[in-house]
């Protein structure tokens, strides 16, 4: 059965239609959604078998995976990492917005992964449609790029039609947010008072 493609206002969502997510969500379900940089493919944190079905269509072993979280704010964070007070307000400065952080994992972490992670990508866009899903969902989602390494042109398909075609025998849901961008989340190696940018992207600060 193929996925539904559902069309959600990108600034005004409709509560009806991310409720529809949330319920997609927690039965297991997998989500592409916009975010503020490119689309990604997501799960419910605590459904290990959609952990593992998304490992499966990236390609890698899920205890290998090197997925982030998507978090509505900033006011759970110490449940799944350990935060300095120089990272804590690096990142109350710069998100919502097009950043992951990576942090050390606490110890929920490989329990919710089933993994060896001893750090964890943390992620809060500045995007209505997902902030929305995970606060009505009430925990973080699961959050990987959708990636199109054959493509020299568009390394990330932003066109969410497009990217129904390729993956709707793959997921549950395609959301229609629009057109999305081109250009990840800028990764900074918060681990340490060391802040190192490991992956330039849409994100300056």
């Amino acid at each position: 059965m193929p996925a539904e493609f559902l069309k959600i206002h990108p600034q005004t969502p409709e509560l009806r239609k991310i409720e529809q997510v949330v319920r997609c969500l927690r039965d297991g379900g997998l989500v592409i959604y916009p975010t503020d940089t490119v689309y990604a493919l997501g799960c419910d944190i605590h459904q290990a078998r959609a952990v593992e079905r998304i490992a499966k269509i990236k390609g890698i072993k899920p205890h290998k995976n090197d997925f982030s979280f998507i978090c509505y704010d900033l006011s759970h964070i110490a449940d799944y990492a350990r935060v300095e007070n120089a990272a804590f307000k690096l990142m109350k400065r710069l998100l919502p917005g097009p950043f992951t952080f990576i942090l050390e994992a606490s110890s929920r972490v490989p329990k919710l992964l089933n993994s060896n992670k001893k750090t964890v990508g943390i992620r809060v866009p500045d995007h209505a449609i997902t902030r929305q899903i995970v606060n009505e969902l009430g925990h973080p989602i699961i959050t990987t790029s959708i990636k199109d390494d054959e493509d020299e042109i568009n390394e990330y398909p932003n066109d969410p039609e497009e990217i129904f075609e390729r993956f709707q025998h793959q997921v549950d849901i395609v959301i229609d947010g629009g057109l999305g961008g081109i250009v990840p989340s800028t990764v900074i190696n918060a681990t340490n008072d060391d802040f190192e940018v490991i992956r330039a992207g849409a994100g300056v600060f």
